[in-house]
């Protein structure tokens, strides 16, 4: 095992980017816009992120994916839980792993107002979560109708720890939407492995699926689901041999 950089950190679930400010989404926000000009930018916009995306992960993250025929056999939408450790490159990974479908991704407030990313996260297909419960509706509205047919994508951890090679902890919230929505769910694990030269190391993306909820109640569901898409990222993050950013508690 090959280090690095040392990061610090005080809870599993510390963010490395909080710039101390308090990010709301605005209570009238538009996730789903329907005019021709904004459908068009869109389009371009996803398009580009695709040739970029195909070009950075190339060459920056040197990266392979393993197993991604078992989403492209999946004629309808449905959900990928995946382990969140690159700051730039998960913006696209997930579009380069599913495609040739278009993907939506739950975001943050917080990611809209990244300099430049920012701007373009809702012609990608950004699903930012709603500030209050009064947006929630629309979210939940929207989720619905772009899981039908799309793959929908979730950051289960929430925050991103670049180049973390475990799994962090984190809690059944996400996993009510597959049963909520009736589609499957699939898991998608970056992993890190030691280069013969340079100092950067290369990655892996495991990709297993379809999984499905199991129990008597919604909550029992989700529960069940988590469980097992856990165990999945757990289980693939061993494929990991290499530490670029060493992670140390202060405790």
């Amino acid at each position: 095992m090959s280090r690095d950089k040392i990061f610090s950190y005080k809870s599993l679930s510390d963010d490395f980017f909080e710039d101390g400010r308090e990010h709301k989404l605005p209570k009238d926000y538009r996730y789903i816009k329907t005019g021709f000009g904004f459908k068009i930018k869109s389009a371009a916009v996803y398009s580009l992120a695709v040739l970029f995306g195909a070009v950075y992960c190339r060459l920056f993250l040197h990266m392979r994916i393993k197993g991604a025929e078992k989403m492209r056999m999946y004629r309808g939408g449905f959900i990928v839980y995946a382990n969140h450790t690159q700051p730039v490159g998960d913006v696209v990974i997930p579009a380069l792993v599913c495609f040739p479908k278009r993907i939506y991704t739950v975001v943050s407030p917080a990611n809209l107002d990244i300099p430049i990313i920012g701007k373009i996260l809702r012609p990608l297909g950004a699903l930012p979560l709603p500030s209050s419960l009064g947006g929630m509706k629309a979210f939940t509205e929207a989720f619905g109708k772009r899981v039908e047919k799309h793959p929908v994508v979730i950051y289960p951890e929430a925050h991103v720890w670049p180049y973390y090679t475990d799994i962090r902890p984190f809690s059944d919230g996400a996993f009510k939407y597959p049963d909520k929505y009736n589609v499957p769910a699939f898991v998608m694990t970056m992993t890190y492995q030691k280069r013969r030269y340079g100092r950067k190391p290369k990655s892996t993306v495991y990709v297993n699926g379809p999984f499905y909820p199991h129990g008597d109640t919604a909550k029992a569901k989700a529960e069940s689901l988590h469980d097992v898409i856990y165990s999945q990222m757990k289980e693939f993050s061993k494929n990991s041999n290499y530490e670029y950013i060493e992670y140390k508690s202060k405790e």
